[in-house]
């Protein structure tokens, strides 16, 4: 939805989400018509509360920014209701984790196996 304010100027309503471990944060805004997805981040709060925040890796509904075609950023323009996403650094490669996960499963295939 777009707002009309007072002054003329149009207004989107937008969220920014952004989570740890076992927290998650999602901060709703109401931006100018025209704000880029780091403005959203930077009007947040979240880089006051989390000091060092990397917002080198944010995306748009799970497409990252900067990556296929999508613009960075700092360039992309924000519509109404879009979700502006701060990615965390994988502490662990899912491809590693599929692979314990996998030799775990024929570990306990061996144990059992009467042999």
């Amino acid at each position: 939805m777009v707002y009309l304010l007072d002054d003329h100027k149009c207004f989107i309503d937008v969220e920014v989400a952004y989570a740890l471990p076992e927290q998650q944060f999602l901060i709703n805004l109401r931006v100018p018509l025209g704000t880029s997805a780091i403005q959203a981040v930077e009007k947040s709060g979240l880089l006051e509360r989390f000091i060092g925040l990397d917002v080198t890796n944010i995306g748009i509904f799970s497409q990252r920014l900067g990556s296929k075609g999508m613009a960075s950023a700092d360039v992309y323009v924000l519509e109404a209701f879009d979700r502006v996403e701060i990615y965390r650094h994988l502490s662990v490669d899912p491809k590693e984790i599929r692979r314990r996960r996998a030799n775990k499963s024929v570990q306990k295939m061996n144990i059992k196996s009467p042999l």
